[in-house]
């Protein structure tokens, strides 16, 4: 496989982006970052330096050894038991807000690409901006199909949501057509999979796209503005003028995210509702087999992942690629690469990152890593995997989880898309 850890335009977008979120992921920052030693099965380095200086191996050592609602721990052998114990505790520290019924939907648009049969639609929530969405599936089908959330990533664009892994015209997007060739090996893979027979549902996620927050709707903050007020060119589509907004909503992110945990919830939380929501909307279709969901994403998208496909039991298969590591990795190493939408906090206390999507066992899961992704340190990505491997054993279901490999930076590309899918098709078409 081509390692295109050296491309510029990849590289442009890890200095500028945090999962990437509000970071910049500096200059040469893996150099001498990461240590391939680990020492007492944890990520702390040889010379007791870290990313929060000699508070490191301190703070590293706060977290019970393994979490003490891990079911790798002896005292848990009952799978039912546990999961109900620890799915209860993580809902609680989690706190997604309410969303009590099923939006009622609008079809925007209806029309056929590409051998496919698309939708535009949208719903309003309770709260914020009508959320807009992409439905794609195989042209003229007639019977039910399985159906999968597709949840795209971060990519330190929060102009754009949906479109970064959908094609709907010729009239692509230049911003969208470079993004899918960097890290989606140039296709947009929601359409990809909808060719294979599934009916796929992207829709923009909290703080993105139609769900992004509008600069005239801010209360007066004494930094920051991207306005168009003065200006002679106002269209919203111009690549300067997105630039402007995603350079103001990086800078809005922690703030964002300190509003929410001031309302009772996290990010992680708002995700997971909304996404929630999101899939009763496509197990409601009639075109559906509501026995039959998955979800899969990239980096935003495989943090999503994590947390639908941990916490809501009707994703009955889940695929994240380039986000899979420990909470000891972001503590220690990779805190400053990600975005505020990773933590929830306090729950490092009772499960590592990899056991939220853990909580899904026996259910079939899959991650996707790359060996040179410069957002995790390799050592813990390997760890994780081996987290998830020995809960899945535990559990008398190894053969339902797979982990896989692969060289390059951060990425989902042709090769792992392919593997994603079969993956898929094993599981919700077999």
């Amino acid at each position: 496989m081509k390692d295109q850890k050296h491309d510029k335009p990849r590289r442009d977008f890890l200095k500028t982006t945090a999962m990437i979120g509000g970071f910049s992921l500096m200059p040469g920052a893996t150099s001498g970052w990461i240590n391939s030693s680990v020492m007492n099965a944890t990520a702390k380095k040889a010379d007791g330096k870290s990313i929060i200086g000699a508070y490191g191996s301190w703070a590293a050592d706060l977290v019970h050894k393994p979490p003490l609602m891990s079911y790798r721990k002896n005292n848990f052998n009952d799978l039912d038991s546990w999961k109900n114990e620890a799915l209860a505790k993580t809902v609680e520290l989690v706190s997604p807000p309410e969303i009590a019924e099923i939006p009622e939907i609008s079809i925007d648009k209806k029309y056929q690409y590409d051998g496919l049969d698309i939708e535009e639609i949208s719903w309003q929530l309770p709260y914020g901006n009508r959320t807009e969405a992409i439905l794609i599936k195989p042209q003229n089908n007639n019977k039910k199909l399985p159906g999968v959330l597709g949840l795209h990533d971060h990519g330190g664009n929060k102009y754009f949501g949906k479109r970064k892994i959908t094609k709907t015209s010729d009239d692509q997007h230049p911003m969208m057509a470079e993004h899918q060739k960097n890290y989606y090996g140039g296709l947009p893979w929601a359409n990809e999979l909808a060719k294979r027979g599934y009916v796929v549902l992207v829709p923009d996620s909290f703080a993105f796209g139609s769900r992004r927050v509008l600069f005239q709707d801010m209360a007066e903050i004494p930094w920051g503005d991207c306005s168009t007020k003065g200006k002679s060119d106002h269209d919203p589509e111009k690549q300067e003028n997105i630039d402007v907004y995603n350079t103001w909503a990086s800078a809005h992110e922690h703030i964002l995210s300190k509003s929410l945990f001031c309302g009772g919830t996290t990010w992680p939380g708002v995700f997971l509702s909304e996404d929630q929501a999101a899939l009763d909307v496509l197990s409601a279709r009639d075109d559906v087999d509501a026995d039959r969901l998955g979800c899969a994403g990239l980096s935003g998208g495989g943090l999503r992942t994590v947390y639908l496909g941990g916490l809501d039991p009707r994703i009955k298969c889940a695929a994240a690629a380039g986000f899979m590591t420990t909470w000891l990795d972001f503590l220690m190493n990779k805190a400053y690469t990600h975005t505020w939408m990773t933590y929830t906090p306090l729950l490092p206390n009772y499960l590592d990152f990899p056991e939220i999507l853990g909580l899904r066992v026996p259910l079939p899961t899959m991650t996707l890593n790359n060996n040179q992704d410069r957002l995790f340190t390799l050592s813990e990505m390997k760890k994780a995997d081996s987290v998830l491997k020995e809960v899945f054993a535990k559990a008398g279901a190894s053969e339902n989880y797979k982990g896989g490999f692969y060289d390059g930076d951060h990425k989902f590309d042709v090769q792992m898309q392919n593997d994603a899918f079969d993956w898929f098709d094993q599981w919700l078409k077999g």
